[in-house]
C-alpha cells in the first residue's frame, strides 16, 4: 500500500511540475524559438549526464533511430507552437488547448497502430474542438488591453496545433517505449530536435534580428527549472510511477496538467484579468469532452485490456 501511495505521489508531483511549463514559458523573456532551442539542448545534456552516471545507454538500430529523429523534429515543432501560443495568448489558454491532446491521441492511436476508429471517439473530438471554437469566436470579450484579440486567436490556433502534434508523437513513441529505456528515447529526440533548430536558427535570426535570443540572469534560473523539474525529473517520476501504476491511471491523471497550469497562471501571472466569458465556456466544454474521453477509454481498456500511450511533456 505504501508503495502505491508513493507511486501516486511521484505521478502527481510530475504533473504538478508539468503544470509550471506555461508559467515558466511566460516568465522567460527570450523569444519562443530561442526558448525551445535552449530547453532541448539542456535537456539532452542533463539526460546524457545521468545516463552516463547510471550506465543506461542502449544501442539503437538505424531503422528505429530514424523514427526517433523524425519524432525529435515533431517535438521541436510542438514546443515551438506551444511557447508561441504562450507568448501570444498566455499560459492558461495554451494549457487548455494542450488538454485536447488526449482526445486527438484516442483518434490517432487506432489509425497509426492499425486499429478501428469508433464513432464515439470522433464525436468526443468534435465536442473538444467546439470548446476551442467558442474560445476563438468569443475572444473579443477580453476584459483588458494587455493582449489583443488577434494575438490571442492566433495563440489558440497554435495551441490546437500543439495538441495535434503532441498526440501524434505520443502514439509514435508507444512502440519505441516498449523496446528501449525511456531516457534513451528522450535523449535522441531532444538531440535531433536541437540539431533541427540549429539548422533553422540562422535563417530565423536573419529575419528577426531585433528579437531577444540571449537569456538574461533570471532566464537562466527559469530555464534550469523548466529543464530539470518540468522535463528530466518529471519524466523520471512518471517512469517510476509506471512500475507500480497501470498506464490508464497515469494517462487519466495527466489530464490534471492543464488544471494545474491554468490555476498557476491565474495565481502567478493574474491571467484571469484579461480572459472573458468565452474562455470559461470553452474550458467547460473541453473538460466535459475530456471526462467523456476518460470514461470511454476506461470502458475500452477493460474490454480490450490494451495499454495506452503515455504522453511526454
Amino acid at each position: 500500500m505504501e508503495t502505491k501511495q508513493k507511486a501516486y505521489l511521484q505521478l502527481h508531483a510530475a504533473i504538478f511540475f508539468w503544470g509550471f511549463t506555461g508559467v515558466l514559458g511566460t516568465a522567460i523573456s527570450v523569444t519562443a524559438p530561442a526558448l525551445v532551442y535552449y530547453r532541448m539542448f539542456f535537456t539532452a545534456l542533463f539526460i546524457a549526464f545521468f545516463m552516463t552516471i547510471y550506465k543506461k545507454w542502449q544501442r539503437i538500430p538505424w531503422i528505429d533511430m530514424k523514427k526517433l529523429i523524425f519524432i525529435g523534429f515533431l517535438f521541436a515543432i510542438h514546443w515551438l507552437a506551444f511557447y508561441w501560443s504562450i507568448k501570444l495568448a498566455g499560459g492558461s489558454i495554451a494549457m487548455v488547448c494542450l488538454a485536447t491532446a488526449s482526445v486527438f491521441t484516442a483518434l490517432f492511436n487506432p489509425w497509426i497502430n492499425k486499429g478501428k476508429i469508433q464513432i464515439s471517439e470522433i464525436i468526443i473530438g468534435i465536442i473538444a474542438l467546439l470548446g476551442v471554437l467558442i474560445m476563438y469566436m468569443m475572444m473579443d470579450d477580453s476584459k483588458s488591453n494587455i493582449k489583443s484579440a488577434e494575438d490571442m486567436r492566433l495563440g489558440i490556433i497554435l495551441g490546437v496545433i500543439t495538441a495535434i502534434i503532441s498526440a501524434l508523437f505520443t502514439v509514435l513513441n508507444k512502440p519505441l517505449a516498449q523496446q528501449y529505456e525511456f531516457r534513451n528515447i528522450v535523449f535522441y529526440e531532444m538531440l535531433s530536435g536541437f540539431i533541427f533548430l540549429s539548422i533553422l536558427l540562422p535563417f530565423y535570426v536573419s529575419h528577426t534580428p531585433i528579437e531577444q535570443l540571449v537569456p538574461n540572469a533570471w532566464d537562466y534560473l527559469w530555464l534550469f527549472c523548466l529543464v530539470y523539474f518540468c522535463t528530466v525529473l518529471g519524466q523520471q517520476l512518471v517512469i517510476q510511477s509506471l512500475q507500480v501504476l497501470n498506464p490508464f491511471t497515469v494517462t487519466l491523471s495527466v489530464n490534471l496538467e492543464p488544471i494545474y497550469g491554468v490555476v498557476l497562471a491565474f495565481l502567478i501571472h493574474k491571467e484571469n484579468q484579461f480572459l472573458g466569458t468565452g474562455f470559461y465556456i470553452g474550458v467547460a466544454i473541453i473538460f466535459f469532452s475530456l471526462v467523456l474521453q476518460i470514461l470511454h477509454t476506461k470502458h475500452k481498456t477493460k474490454k480490450e485490456k490494451q495499454n495506452l500511450p503515455i504522453p511526454i511533456e
